[in-house]
C-alpha cells in the first residue's frame, strides 16, 4: 500500500532556453555544435556576393558559410531537464530575429574574437538592456594573440560581476565549464535578486 507504484507517470522534463550570441563568425555554430547531443539544427547558407563589402571576413578568411536564422542544439542534463541551445547569427541584417530567438531564455552566452572585439558589443548591449544574465566567452581561434582576461575585460567593457572566461568552442569540455559558469551566474543573480 506504501510502496512504490509501478504505474507512476514518468516526470515530464523541463526544458531550458539558453542563447549562444556574438558576432559574424565568433564561433556559435561551432559552440553548439560541439556540446549538443543531438545533430543540431543549422541555417547555414553559402555566403554570397551580397556579402561583399557587408561581411567583414579578414579574420575568418576560410569562412563560406554564415548562420541565416539560428543554430539549435539539445543537451539532457538529467531525466527532468533538458537544455536546449539557441545560437543567434551574428549580422546586424539579422538582428530581427534575436527578440524571439532570446524569448524564454535563462540566460546567454557572448562569444568574444579579441582580433575584432567590436563585434561582440552589440550583443553584449542586448542583454544588458534585456536584463538576461550572460557571461562572457573569449574564443580561442588558431593563431590570434592571446592577451590577459583583464585586459580583453577592459575592451569589452563589462563589470567585474560579469563572469569572462576563456574557451575553446571546439572543444566539448571547454565549452561545458562556459555553459556550468552561466549556470552559476543566474543562480547567484537570482539569491541575490531574493535576498539570500
Amino acid at each position: 500500500m506504501f510502496g512504490r507504484s509501478d504505474t507512476v507517470p514518468a516526470l515530464t522534463p523541463v526544458a531550458v532556453k539558453i542563447v549562444i550570441s556574438g558576432g559574424f563568425g565568433v564561433g556559435k555554430t561551432t559552440f553548439v555544435s560541439a556540446v549538443s547531443e543531438i545533430e543540431p539544427l543549422v541555417t547555414e547558407a553559402e555566403m554570397t556576393e551580397r556579402s561583399i563589402g557587408v561581411d567583414d571576413t579578414s579574420a575568418v578568411a576560410a569562412k563560406t558559410t554564415t548562420t541565416v536564422a539560428l543554430d539549435f542544439g539539445r543537451i539532457t542534463l538529467d531525466d527532468a531537464l533538458l537544455l536546449y541551445l539557441f545560437g543567434t547569427p551574428g549580422q546586424d541584417r539579422f538582428a530581427f530575429l534575436w527578440d524571439d530567438l532570446v524569448t524564454g531564455a535563462l540566460g546567454a552566452v557572448v562569444l568574444v574574437d579579441t582580433r575584432r572585439i567590436e563585434d561582440c558589443f552589440p550583443a553584449i548591449d542586448y542583454f544588458e538592456e534585456h536584463d538576461i544574465p550572460f557571461v562572457v566567452g573569449v574564443n580561442a581561434f588558431d593563431g590570434a594573440r592571446r592577451f590577459d582576461l583583464g585586459e580583453v575585460r577592459d575592451a569589452v567593457g563589462v563589470p567585474d560581476g560579469i563572469t569572462l572566461l576563456e574557451c575553446d568552442a571546439r572543444r566539448r569540455e571547454s565549452v561545458k565549464a562556459v555553459l556550468v559558469a552561466l549556470t552559476e551566474r543566474v543562480l547567484t543573480r537570482r539569491l541575490e535578486r531574493a535576498g539570500v
